[in-house]
């Protein structure tokens, strides 16, 4: 089996000359590809370099469009998606792949803790995890990790539904287990990163909060849009049944909830239904 090593590169020159040596040590076999993803500093130069293959964008496209980029220009059967910050250690992706080889789709290194970039971050990943766990019913240890290794065949099959921004790990994790390709996760060290983080804390985390509810329609959406329609039922049985005692009417508020539960409801229906096209093959 081939191995290509895909690195997303914006501004990454000090991080990539600390990992693409090591990387090359660990891996002397594997195709490296680094995505500059219009990068401002040296990060081309230093990755052509270190002898890795560059693909450059005359402007930057996001993190998720670097990641398809080099999803479609490797020729390994396997790819390996790390960061080219230097918080990822090369010498943990033979631990990955002999879990790949124990028969898993795709493996995912997973951060402690220890691993995240703030309390902020921590928490707001751990939410996730939360909830992707309670929507798949699997042990979700670390939805936002782009440290992983896959089966080249079976992530472009999914390269379509990737956004261009930061939640790719999110999404590709959840299309895996939509589509019941085995996942499995390791723990692994995360040093700390090399320059500047790229992500905006307000901006984000406005984009981060979508992806909750995208996390929902993306896996089964009826798991969380009835839920709704039955909190907008209850609350409506509820003022009902007030204004019945003290007024002995059905007000218009009580059809307005009634209405928006039906209405949930059928919107729920009908995401199940386009869910279910999109993971039809």
């Amino acid at each position: 089996m081939t191995i290509s090593v895909i690195l997303p590169a914006r501004n990454e020159a000090g991080g990539l000359d600390r990992t693409l040596p090591v990387l090359r040590a660990c891996m002397p076999g594997a195709e490296i590809i680094v995505v500059d993803d219009g990068s401002t500093d040296a990060t081309a130069a230093i990755a052509s370099g270190h002898g890795a293959i560059v693909l450059s964008s005359p402007y930057s496209m996001g993190n998720g469009a670097a990641i398809k980029r080099g999803a479609r220009a490797a020729k390994g059967d396997i790819l390996v998606f790390m960061d080219a910050d230097g918080q990822h250690d090369p010498a943990c992706i033979a631990a990955l792949l002999a879990k790949l080889d124990n028969g898993y789709d795709m493996v995912v290194g997973a951060r402690d803790w220890s691993g995240q970039a703030g309390v902020h971050r921590g928490a707001a990943n751990a939410f996730y995890n939360w909830l992707a766990s309670r929507m798949t019913g699997f042990d979700v240890k670390d939805l936002t990790s782009g440290f992983r290794v896959v089966r080249a065949d079976k992530f472009r099959e999914f390269i379509h539904l990737l956004p261009n921004g930061f939640s790719y790990p999110t999404t590709s994790t959840m299309a895996f287990f939509r589509s019941a390709y085995s996942v499995a996760y390791m723990p692994i060290p995360v040093a700390k990163r090399l320059g500047k983080s790229h992500i905006r804390p307000l901006k984000d985390g406005i984009r981060f909060l979508l992806i909750i509810f995208k996390i929902a329609t993306l896996y089964a959406p009826l798991k969380l849009f009835v839920p709704v329609s039955g909190v907008f039922f209850l609350t409506g049985l509820c003022w009902y049944g007030y204004t019945f005692v003290t007024r002995h009417q059905f007000t218009n508020m009580s059809m307005l909830l009634f209405s928006a539960s039906v209405i949930v409801f059928l919107i729920g229906l009908v995401s199940e239904q386009i869910t279910s096209l999109i993971y039809r093959q």
